[in-house]
């Protein structure tokens, strides 16, 4: 935008489209023009099938189905309904339920999550830290609540997660604010798949409370495709990491009904915290439930009431753990298929462990983006590489593609 008419600028940066949605638009554009089997739409961030059709579970549509009028239509608490909260701390945290206070608000998706956490938890003008590797919206929400956003190197000389760039980042930081707020998304991080491993977790922790003397830290788990990383036991194995830390490390996590539930656009989310502080928690809940009503109000109904449903019945929900595998047995065929084209390709790819996305380092990710346009393959270019969506492509083109992408940025 060259300049503003009536609206203020407000130190934001606005584009005049969403990078990805555009990208996206432009796919379906030539869809259109060429047929839908000479394109390949990398961008989308929801898993479909071969057939490039969404996928939905049929058993929580079920659900959705048989919900009554006042199941959806009647307004919903601020923070949830009361079965909802309960519920979310389970379908989050499965065997592995914090022994700390924890307090659950619906979110609308986990976006709402990460909004209300940076909203709360640090001031106008502050830093907040992530990867630079990093889902494009923290920018946009830092932006919008006057913070900025502020990156440390996700992977080291050896691909390995990089403890010292983010001890660095949290040291400099720290020296000049007093409140922080930490974004880690994993498992399958969005956009590279990677997961931190219990090693890189606890070095995360230690480093964290190597700074905290006197300072305020927030940890924000964002697990947005944690019901897509793999056995539901193995990728919440580093939730008691959360459960150990002092009273001024507060732990949230975001959830997402978007992809485990296939819930898209329902918006069902949550923000959970994990605190040994029972007036930390208290506070958590007045805070982000002033927050919520300042801004989206309340959350819909219809998508408490069907997380609900499926928790309060044990055959149905595992009805939906059986058919989610299915699917997600499928997702991980893609990206290992992906992996393994990559290899023979000679095409590197950033550490990918699972999920929705595998990354591709590049030096000229917008330059490459267009060149593979050409051939009708869609992708997404972020600040230091192209991101490919598996989610959204089949097992087949997963194993044609890293040859395509190389040849591309030759």
């Amino acid at each position: 935008m060259a300049k503003y008419l009536m609206a203020q600028e407000n130190s934001r940066i606005i584009p005049k489209e969403d990078k990805i949605f555009g990208i996206n638009k432009l796919a379906k554009e030539m869809i259109a023009k060429e047929g839908k089997e000479n394109v390949v739409n990398a961008t989308v961030g929801a898993l479909l099938d071969d057939n490039g059709d969404l996928v939905v579970l049929s058993s929580v549509v079920d659900v959705l189905k048989n919900l009554e009028p006042q199941d959806y239509a009647e307004y919903a608490p601020i923070g949830g309904t009361p079965e909802y909260r309960k519920h979310i701390i389970e379908a989050t945290f499965g065997k592995f339920k914090p022994k700390s206070h924890t307090r659950a608000l619906a979110t609308p998706g986990g976006t709402g999550a990460i909004r209300n956490t940076i909203e709360n938890y640090t001031q106008r003008g502050e830093k907040v830290l992530t990867s630079d590797w990093f889902w494009a919206p923290y920018n946009t929400i830092a932006q919008e609540l006057e913070r900025k956003l502020v990156t440390y190197t996700l992977f080291d000389e050896n691909d390995n997660y990089n403890l010292s760039s983010f001890e660095e980042k949290v040291k400099e930081i720290l020296e000049i604010q007093d409140n922080l707020v930490v974004i880690i998304n994993t498992p399958a991080h969005n956009p590279t798949g990677y997961t931190l491993t219990l090693k890189d977790w606890n070095g995360v922790i230690d480093i964290l409370k190597k700074y905290s003397k006197g300072k305020k830290i927030t940890i924000l788990a964002d697990v947005a495709y944690i019901d897509f990383a793999g056995d539901e036991d193995k990728y919440r194995e580093f939730f008691p990491v959360l459960d150990d830390l002092p009273e001024n490390i507060l732990a949230v996590v975001a959830f997402s009904m978007s992809k485990g539930f296939t819930l898209y656009g329902l918006r069902g989310g949550a923000m959970i915290c994990i605190t040994k502080n029972e007036d930390v928690a208290e506070e958590f809940v007045l805070v982000n439930s002033f927050s919520a009503r300042a801004s989206w109000s309340n959350c819909p109904r219809a998508a408490m009431k069907v997380l609900s449903s499926i928790y309060e019945d044990e055959a149905l929900l595992a009805k939906v753990k059986a058919e989610r595998k299915k699917f997600c047995d499928m997702l991980v065929k893609r990206g290992k298929a992906f992996e393994q084209a990559a290899v023979e390709a000679g095409l590197k790819t950033v550490p990918f462990d699972s999920g929705f996305f595998i990354s591709i380092p590049c030096k000229d990710p917008d330059a490459v983006g267009k060149e593979l346009q050409k051939s009708g393959i869609f992708a997404v270019p972020l600040a230091k590489g192209l991101r490919i969506s598996v989610a959204s492509i089949s097992e087949e083109l997963c194993k044609t593609i890293p040859a395509k992408v190389k040849a591309a940025m030759s």
